[in-house]
């Protein structure tokens, strides 16, 4: 039976104020870079304050579920970070209670977030979706903010350019003001030259009222008499004072929601369902009216009788008919003719085709992107509880809280998340993948993950070890590292001179006969690489040997034999015989060719580097055995 113990409510005290703050944060983080992208959008228009207040309150409700994965990750990592850190994890485990059971709490409240996402996407984040959009639409037509400059023509009004060489910022004054008006064709072009002036708005912010003092006005004027000559009237106007009204719309007015009426992000999983239904309805009549339209003309079945089936029949049976030959016999005129009926067909055939693929095409993609939205709000809630099992048992495993390691952490993760969830976006929207594949790549490979960290953190294995990489990534690529050997300070067994000395000269012995023998230059045969294992007795015999030799001679006080100890290579007993250990191993490898023949060429590489050792051998063999000598006939 399930029972709430002070264990669960101590943790999911720590996990809960840490996952509200790092909510807010990853909020704030979201909106800043959603901010980014509309950020033209917004500046320059003029916004009031309850207009810019709507708008950060629906991207904020927006946002909410794209946040709460972070923050469960984030959080999740800094709360068993810092119990590590401080050694409680430790005492938990020490009184008999595993990772998985301090887990259960949290468990329970990831599985609650999941459940609060998928309310917030279908009820909520639609209509906030929405608005949010229409907003947006909005801020893209509203007129920008009339800051005219000094010195260069704006064209901030419209149908109309305003130079202005000079502005008083107290008074509000223009001085010398020049505008080039321009309401429709050459004809009606205007020119406005005024010593000063002042703009102002009109009540309702739908026109512009500018005031000019000491100017002129030449405009050309529409003549129906003069219309085919080059000649264009004009008239010319000086004045002291005068009034112009200019069309410019400054208000914020919301758009009609008819234009984001197909977008699938405003709808729940109710209406996503509905809309689908109909527009696959839709789409499908249309195509059904194509074909039949394609059938009474492209598609169109001549009807035949039976003896006309009959005398066609008999003619394809006695002679044979070329369409080359055919044409042959036209005249130039008819040639051309058939040329020209031919590819208008075809244009003509290719011009409806593209039109209707557009149609298609474009139902296709609503359809797909309902799809893809419906299944969206599935894993987007579905890994809130991913994040949690990624970040818990790396807390615990790095033992580490704060702010620091953690958010370093947090951030490839997501970022990982980010650019798998967005390529399989792109794909599945594109058509070049399927849905559920596309919106399922992120989860499909951040499972694995989680499954991993989670065995790793209940087993307290290494993970975050570099030494164990660094040797599993030798062993791979078969690179070595040099023989560390050093002259002792305190040296309590002398060696056995003697007994190195005459193993050295058996190994010399028989490094000769195997060299002799093996001529390891060749290429290994292929079957007993991978079928027929035939053990390697001499070098199982003479690596271990070595072994205990370079051991027992690392006592030795004499430099030079301690120098020419480090010069002996680490050999391998196996590596130049068979891929792995395993039998069926081996099998599996040469029965996949790519596979089998990297390996083989491994093997082929492993057997010259094994020649080049024993040469090296043999050479400190030497060298050593002759400074044994000097050593024994003191």
């Amino acid at each position: 039976m399930f029972r709430i113990k002070k264990l669960d409510i101590f943790i999911a005290k720590q996990f809960g104020l840490l996952f509200i703050g790092t909510f807010f944060i990853c909020q704030f983080v979201l909106m800043m870079q959603f901010l980014w992208k509309y950020v033209d959008e917004l500046i320059g228009k003029g916004l009031s304050v309850d207009v810019l207040a709507e708008f950060f309150w629906h991207m904020g409700l927006m946002l909410v579920p794209q946040a709460m994965p972070l923050a469960i990750l984030l959080s999740s990592l800094i709360t068993f970070g810092n119990l590590g850190e401080s050694s409680e994890l430790t005492a938990i485990k020490a009184a008999g209670i595993s990772l998985i059971q301090a887990f259960r709490s949290l468990i329970a409240i990831s599985v609650a977030i999941c459940v609060l996402s998928i309310y917030f996407q279908n009820s909520i984040g639609p209509e906030a979706n929405r608005k949010l959009a229409l907003m947006l639409i909005s801020m893209k037509q509203k007129s920008p903010e009339l800051e005219i400059p000094e010195g260069v023509f704006y064209d901030g009004i419209p149908n109309s350019n305003l130079y202005v060489s000079k502005k008083n910022m107290d008074t509000g004054k223009l001085y010398g003001i020049m505008i080039y008006r321009m309401t429709g064709s050459y004809e009606d072009q205007a020119i406005i030259l005024a010593d000063s002036g002042m703009l102002q708005s009109t009540a309702e912010k739908k026109h512009l009222l500018l005031t000019l003092w000491s100017g002129e006005w030449f405009e050309n004027m529409q003549s129906q008499e003069l219309a085919g000559s080059a000649s264009v009237p004009y008239r010319r106007e000086s004045f002291v004072q005068k009034h112009i009204v200019l069309d410019f719309d400054s208000d914020f007015n919301v758009s009609d929601g008819s234009s984001i009426s197909n977008d699938a992000r405003g709808k729940s999983f109710t209406q996503i369902v509905h809309d689908m239904d109909s527009l696959k309805q839709v789409y499908d009549s249309i195509g059904n009216n194509y074909y039949a339209a394609d059938r009474l003309t492209f598609y169109r079945l001549a009807s035949v009788t039976k003896n006309d089936s009959l005398r066609a029949l008999q003619l394809a049976t006695t002679s044979a008919y070329n369409v080359d030959t055919a044409y042959a016999h036209l005249t130039s005129q008819q040639k051309r003719t058939a040329i020209s009926y031919a590819l208008n067909r075809v244009g003509s055939r290719k011009s409806d085709l593209e039109f209707k693929s557009l149609i298609t095409s474009d139902g296709d993609r609503l359809i797909r992107q309902h799809e893809i939205e419906w299944v969206a709000k599935i894993t987007l809630a579905l890994s809130c509880l991913i994040f949690f099992f990624i970040g818990a048992p790396l807390g615990a495993i790095i033992r580490k809280g704060g702010l620091g390691l953690p958010v370093l952490i947090s951030v490839l993760v997501f970022i990982l998340y980010y650019i798998l969830d967005n390529s399989g976006y792109r794909m599945a929207r594109s058509g070049m993948w399927t849905i559920w594949f596309g919106k399922s790549l992120a989860p499909a490979v951040l499972v694995p993950m989680a499954v991993f960290f989670t065995y790793k953190a209940t087993n307290d294995s290494v993970v975050f070890n570099a030494d164990l990489y660094a040797d599993i990534f030798r062993r791979f690529f078969g690179l070595r590292i040099k023989r560390p050997i050093y002259r002792k300070e305190v040296v309590i067994n002398d060696p056995h001179y003697a007994d190195d000395l005459a193993q050295l000269q058996q190994m010399n012995n028989e490094i000769v006969e195997y060299s002799h023998t093996h001529r390891l230059k060749r290429a290994p045969s292929w079957v007993k690489v991978f079928f027929k294992y035939e053990p390697d007795n001499v070098m199982e015999r003479i690596v271990p040997q070595l072994e205990q030799i370079i051991e027992d001679l690392s006592n030795s006080r004499d430099r030079t034999i301690i120098n020419h100890l480090s010069m002996y290579p680490v050999m391998s007993e196996r590596a130049h015989t068979r891929p792995f250990e395993r039998k069926w191993l081996n099998i599996v490898a040469a029965v996949v060719v790519p596979l089998g023949f990297v390996l083989y060429m491994r093997m082929w590489r492993y057997r010259l580097r094994l020649q080049r050792d024993l040469k090296v051998v043999q050479t400190e063999n030497k060298i050593i055995m002759g400074r044994i000598n000097a050593i024994l006939n003191r």
